[in-house]
């Protein structure tokens, strides 16, 4: 498969990575690259994306709803309160990816996302902060030139880390960056490239570019 644009039936170009796949293309049109504020979900994206390090992204996609329920809607102060009982039967659910250290990790990430919501001003400003609060605007035209890491990304694994949080490697940073959308990886070319190089970054923020 090339890695490059795809053209679909309806007409459009996509990013070569979702291939045909509904649910993958589904993602990849209404999610993917755009902007998001709420603290729990970007928690919820960040333990996914641990969760995904080995396996392809829409292994975990197929599967999300399982996550959600094994991890009581990925609320972090419900999460916080697992103890060795909840993650036996974790180990024993079927619906997820059982790890157990990736399973821990997510309740010590859980307990990390609470220390930063009480210190103020929320999780979604620590994250965004990095980026200074607007989503960065890439200009690759196929596979080769998206990185795999980047500076920022190491920033953001680095303070990630110092504050509790597991498995949130560079790499895994950076892919949750562009699901977020703080980068806007969509190929340039792509028909979701320009939609969301024109949504504002949090509140407060502008569109990419604009003055806040």
């Amino acid at each position: 498969m090339s890695e490059g644009l795809i053209r679909h039936p309806d007409g459009h170009d996509r990013c070569w990575w979702p291939g045909t796949d509904p649910l993958y293309v589904a993602y990849h049109d209404t999610e993917w690259g755009v902007p998001e504020h709420d603290d729990r979900a970007l928690f919820e994206k960040l333990i996914l994306d641990g969760f995904q390090a080995g396996l392809s992204w829409i292994t975990i996609l197929r599967r999300r709803d399982d996550f959600r329920r094994a991890f009581a809607g990925f609320e972090p102060a419900a999460i916080a309160r697992f103890g060795e009982a909840e993650v036996e039967a974790l180990m024993r659910d079927t619906g997820i990816i059982r790890n157990r250290a990736k399973i821990v990790g997510t309740i010590r990430s859980a307990r990390a996302y609470l220390a930063i919501q009480e210190r103020g001003p929320g999780f979604s400003a620590f994250l965004w902060d990095f980026v200074d609060g607007r989503p960065i605007q890439g200009t690759a035209r196929d596979h080769a030139g998206i990185a795999t890491e980047t500076a920022v990304s190491r920033h953001m694994s680095k303070a990630l880390k110092a504050e509790g949080f597991g498995f949130c490697g560079p790499t895994i940073v950076h892919a949750f960056m562009q699901a977020v959308g703080m980068v806007n990886d969509h190929l340039v070319g792509c028909c979701r490239h320009g939609p969301c190089a024109a949504l504002p970054g949090p509140a407060g923020h502008g569109a990419a570019g604009d003055p806040a």
